[in-house]
């Protein structure tokens, strides 16, 4: 997952046992999403939730900084989020995926990242916006 001991995190919505299975390390863990953060993760069951939250954790990103999306696998959960979606959404709020994995059995997990200037991101699922000057 690409972290580091002593990153400021917050982890939105993490089922306790998820995030044990996780095994992260120390980490400085914030309640609410205050100030920058290393790394933030949401845990989200719905393409509305995802849309409504995704801009705010984004907002929130120190420079370099990860933002981890999961969501029930499999559609599990009555979730209508699938691998597409989460990218879509991503993108329409400026990010750019950079890894998938399961971060549990019953959960998958995409790391967001922002666009490096002049780098060209092609993905058949989204696309990011331009910038307008």
């Amino acid at each position: 997952m690409g972290l580091k001991p002593g990153m400021r995190s917050v982890l939105r919505s993490a089922p306790v046992s998820v995030v044990r299975s996780m095994r992260l390390p120390a980490l400085r863990r914030a309640a609410t999403l205050r100030g920058k953060f290393d790394y933030v993760h949401l845990f989200v069951k719905s393409q509305a939730q995802l849309k409504r939250q995704f801009p705010q954790a984004a907002a929130h990103l120190a420079p370099g900084g990860k933002l981890w999306v999961s969501w029930p696998k499999g559609g599990q959960a009555r979730s209508d989020l699938k691998l597409p979606s989460v990218i879509r959404i991503g993108y329409s709020h400026g990010m750019v995926e950079s890894t998938t994995l399961s971060v549990a059995p019953e959960w998958s997990g995409m790391k967001f990242t922002r666009p490096r200037p002049g780098k060209r991101y092609k993905n058949s699922y989204g696309r990011l916006r331009r910038k307008t000057a």
